[in-house]
Order: structure tokens, then sequence, then C-alpha cells
């Protein structure tokens, strides 16, 4: 298995970093390897400090999982069939904003996790991060 190159990330967080810019969120952003290691990371100028810790488990969960986290969240909440798992792996996040990085041949080469806004705009930013593999 190939893992995410420094290029990659370079890629992927420049993208990422682009639209929250555009949409002027203050977000942090972290991209995982294969082995849910950070390897790029910025907190934006305004972001506060808890989404710091949130984007990195954001991440290590996407690729850890190999899934993203809103879905993986879903299945997780109480009554759940994985209900408690965010405990797990040294805690977990299940909240949107967590996806798996895929190279062009749909390998996952590592991860992204990005957290400061609504679930709904961390998504968005982790999308957009992710669409410049695809």
């Amino acid at each position: 298995m190939t893992d995410i190159s420094q290029r990659q990330a370079e890629r992927v967080l420049k993208a990422a970093l682009g639209k929250a810019r555009d949409e002027g969120f203050a977000m942090s952003i972290a991209i995982v390897d294969r082995g849910a290691h950070l390897k790029a990371f910025i907190r934006m100028d305004g972001c506060r400090l808890g989404p710091v810790d949130v984007a990195q488990r954001k991440a290590r969960t996407a690729m850890l999982f190999e899934t993203d986290t809103g879905s993986f969240g879903e299945r997780a909440k109480a009554g759940g069939p994985i209900q408690s798992l965010e405990l797990s792996n040294g805690g977990l996040s299940l909240l949107k904003g967590g996806l798996p990085l895929r190279n062009r041949r749909g390998d996952i080469i590592g991860a992204i996790g990005v957290s400061g806004s609504s679930g709904e705009n961390d998504l968005a930013v982790a999308e957009a991060g992710a669409a410049v593999l695809a």
C-alpha cells in the first residue's frame, strides 16, 4: 500500500485551506498518513484551541476505520451497532469532517480531519481537500 506523500499532503492542505478562507471559516485542518500519524497540519488565525485536537481525532478516526466520520458517528450513537466505539483507540471523533484520502486508483493513502465550524462546513472543507487527489 502506498502512503500519502508530503507533496500530496501539502496539496490537500492547500485546497482545504483555500476553501476555508473562501468561506470565511477559521479552522484546524489535519492530514494523517496510513498509520494515522500526523503528516500536515494548520490552525488558521482566529481558530479556537479546541478544534486542534478534534481535527486530528477526525483524521485518525477516518483513517483507522477507513470511513467518513459523519456516517461512522451515526452508527456509534447510543443504541447503534457500534455504540461507545469512540472511547477506543485513545479517543476517536464521530463528528462530521473526517474523510479517508484516496489516490487516483482508489487506494486509501491517508485521511483529512477538519474542525472549527459546523459539521456541514467542516465536511465541505474536508471534501475540497480530498478532491485534489481524485
